[in-house]
């Protein structure tokens, strides 16, 4: 299936292929077009991908393509809204209203395309964030000679903010007590 986008700015469309190796957007006058015999059209963004696509790789292979992140789990591979993506070729009669509907249903289907990408983002991290934390774990019990001296270290430092701030609290009180004092002998002498 071939993906294609028409961007509208101003009354001006634009026809925003897809790179048939990496997936990432081609715009008009960006990339190559390359025709087979067979007359099946393979649109590029950029030499790279030409280079790989003549070199018969597989997008699904190469880290770095959209089919890659797909096949591994890192994107999303099935959902409704690519549906609309796809490239129709049947020929509708210009209507303002039903243009002004689509429109505003392709701003409706991209907002929700991004909320359910973040949906499926934090789902496939919070995984990541458990295996983060057995890993930082099991690096600490193997290295807890190193951290022993830091912590004790820390405990020092504690201690020496906590006496510091006791003082400066005890001098606080002292001066304050001294104010009150004095403002008393004040009032009696008026």
């Amino acid at each position: 299936t071939q993906y294609c986008f028409v961007l509208s700015v101003n009354n001006n469309t634009m026809r925003i292929e897809k790179c048939y190796f990496c997936s990432s957007p081609c715009y008009p006058g960006h990339g190559m077009l390359f025709v087979r015999n067979d007359s099946k059209r393979f649109r590029f963004c950029r030499s790279k991908c030409h280079r790989n696509f003549n070199k018969k790789r597989n997008p699904r292979k190469v880290a770095w393509t959209k089919a890659y992140r797909r096949t591994r789990g890192k994107e999303m591979a099935v959902d409704s809204t690519f549906d609309f993506e796809k490239r129709r070729n049947r020929p509708v009669k210009y209507d303002r209203g039903l243009m002004g509907k689509t429109i505003v249903a392709m701003k409706r289907v991209e907002q929700i395309k991004q909320t359910r990408d973040q949906r499926f983002f934090e789902n496939r991290m919070q995984d990541a964030k458990a295996e983060k934390k057995k890993q930082a774990r099991v690096e600490i019990e193997k290295s807890i000679e190193l951290l022993a001296p830091a912590v004790a270290n820390r405990e020092e430092v504690m201690r020496n903010v906590i006496d510091n701030a006791k003082s400066r609290i005890a001098a606080r009180k002292k001066s304050a007590s001294k104010l009150t004092t004095t403002g008393n002998k004040d009032m009696m002498e008026d």
